[in-house]
């Protein structure tokens, strides 16, 4: 099954992270009852890949200011049937700032999620009201990335902006509850 090497993996991330049981257990009942889970047409939501981004000496984070939810994000985005997760956060990550020599950090040795996350994105109208895409769910699957140094940020189409930010910097630009948690599970470490 495709689906079972995702259902491993959160069976590592689990015996890491037990307090997030209900999390784990929501992304697992999607995958293992929907057999297209991996696709953006999954309902009532579907399984997405992105990075938690760091730079070669840890010091800063990449976000992007995404142009759709109008708030600063980590990269990521839809699996669009690719079931190797890790890869799908790669290629997001490339499409969405332009850094092409990544490399994903590998805890023990295994391939397990820094963070996973259901969030709930809301529907898209058009300018006369019609909706375009319905609200869903996105079961977020997050890896920890390092990024080569001197590598040259691009802004892709989906953004409005791409950048690097120190601890201190997230904090002036987003409260939002699953990027401080990633922060708080690799940082980058505050400067204070």
């Amino acid at each position: 099954m495709h689906r079972q090497p995702l259902l491993d993996m959160l069976q590592r991330y689990l015996q890491q992270h037990r307090d997030e049981a209900g999390v784990v257990a929501q992304i697992r009942q999607l995958v293992a009852n929907s057999v297209d889970c991996f696709e953006r047409t999954c309902r009532p939501g579907h399984v997405t890949g992105s990075g938690w981004v760091l730079s070669h000496d840890r010091s800063r984070c990449l976000l992007v200011h995404h142009r759709k939810l109008n708030r600063w994000l980590q990269p990521g985005g839809h699996a669009d049937g690719q079931s190797d997760l890790a890869n799908v956060a790669l290629r997001e990550v490339r499409e969405e700032s332009g850094l092409v020599e990544l490399e994903l950090s590998l805890p023990q040795g295994e391939l397990i999620p820094l963070d996973i996350d259901v969030h709930i994105i809301p529907a898209r109208t058009d300018k006369s009201g019609k909706v375009i895409e319905d609200a869903h769910e996105h079961h977020d699957i997050r890896f920890l990335i390092l990024a080569a140094k001197g590598q040259e940020l691009v802004v892709s189409d989906e953004s409005n902006d791409v950048r690097w930010f120190s601890h201190d910097e997230l904090l002036d630009v987003t409260d939002e509850e699953s990027v401080l948690r990633m922060l708080r599970k690799a940082g980058p470490v505050s400067g204070r």
